[in-house]
This record gives structure tokens, sequence and C-alpha cells, in this order.
């Protein structure tokens, strides 16, 4: 093994490590009920907190829900978590979202995300597609506080948008650029 193969390697472990360690409550899959019960107290708590996201969530046509993304990252480092999709008030699917990533990082944090479908493009993409990365294919825009002031019933225009919320842990930074949703069948 290469030196830099070993360093990697060593980085891997101590990540999966570091995660585990902080959130053992991710050890095991989650359940469809998990998954229900955790999306619908995330969903409550976004827009309880972020009038913006409750406005964006009147007008979806429908609702991708992350209650908790766990993240670790020592050099190299990864995301992971599993959702649902909520399509006219219903359970349309399960999702999970992984991303991987490298580069100067250290530490490990969990947050939930919500991303609205405006669209029936946007809607239409993740039903047909085999899994949606953010950043290919309909437009999401990232909502923090300064895009939040600008934005009203009436000027929505873009396929979807995106809200990071609950951040907790030691990690700087949230990005869900080359996150991978795909479609999952939870144990019941």
């Amino acid at each position: 093994m290469t030196p830099i193969r070993a360093i990697a390697f060593a980085a891997a472990l101590a990540t999966a490590g570091l995660g585990s360690a902080l959130f053992p409550d991710h050890a095991q899959a989650a359940s469809a009920g998990d998954i229900q019960r955790d999306s619908s107290r995330a969903l409550q708590t976004l827009y309880r907190t972020n009038p913006t996201a409750a406005l964006i969530g009147k007008h979806a046509r429908a609702i991708l829900i992350f209650p908790k993304i766990v993240k670790g990252g020592l050099i190299i480092g990864g995301a992971f978590g599993d959702g649902e999709l909520l399509q006219g008030g219903k359970v349309d699917g399960y999702y999970n979202s992984v991303t991987g990533s490298w580069g100067l990082q250290a530490g490990a944090q969990s947050y939930g995300y919500v991303v609205f479908l405006m669209t029936p493009k946007a809607v239409e993409y993740i039903h047909r597609s085999q899994g949606w990365e953010i950043g290919v294919g309909p437009t999401v825009v990232v909502v923090d506080e300064g895009v939040a002031r600008n934005l009203s019933s009436t000027t929505l225009k873009d396929d979807a948008y995106a809200f990071v919320f609950n951040q907790k842990g030691l990690m700087a930074g949230v990005s869900l650029e080359g996150s991978k949703i795909s479609r999952i069948h939870p144990r019941q």
C-alpha cells in the first residue's frame, strides 16, 4: 500500500469511528415509520423557525425532507441520511442522501435539510432519475438569510429551494452540492 493510500485509509477509518461515536443512533437503517416521524418533526421545526420556508412550503409541488444528515471528515469525509418525499400531503417515497468529499476538513456534525420542489420538471426529474445529484438537473437554490429576505410568493421562479437547519457538531460549513439522492426501500 502506498503512503497516500495508507493515509486515506486511516482517515476513512477515523471518520467512520468519529461519526459512529458521535451519532450512534444512525448505526442501523431506519424504518419507514421512523423516517416519517422524524421527517414530520423536522418539517414542523423548520416551519416554526423559518417563516420563508413555511411560505414556500404552501406553494411547493413536492417536499423532500432529510431530518438528520450525519457528516464526518478527516481529510476524507462523507455525509449520509434517510428521508422522504411528500407529494399532496402524502409520502410518495423514501430516499437517502449521500455525499463524499476530500480536502481540508476535520470533525463531525449533523443537520437536516428540506428541498421544496416547485415545478413539474423538478418533481418529474426526481421520479424518473435513478439518483439525483444536486447541482445536476433542476436548479436548486440554497436559501440563506440574504436570499430569504428577497423571496415572496411572487418571486418563486426556480425549480427547487433548499433549507439547511438544526446544525449541531464540530465541523464548519454545509454544502449540498454533489449530494446524491436515491430512492430506497426502508424496512417496515
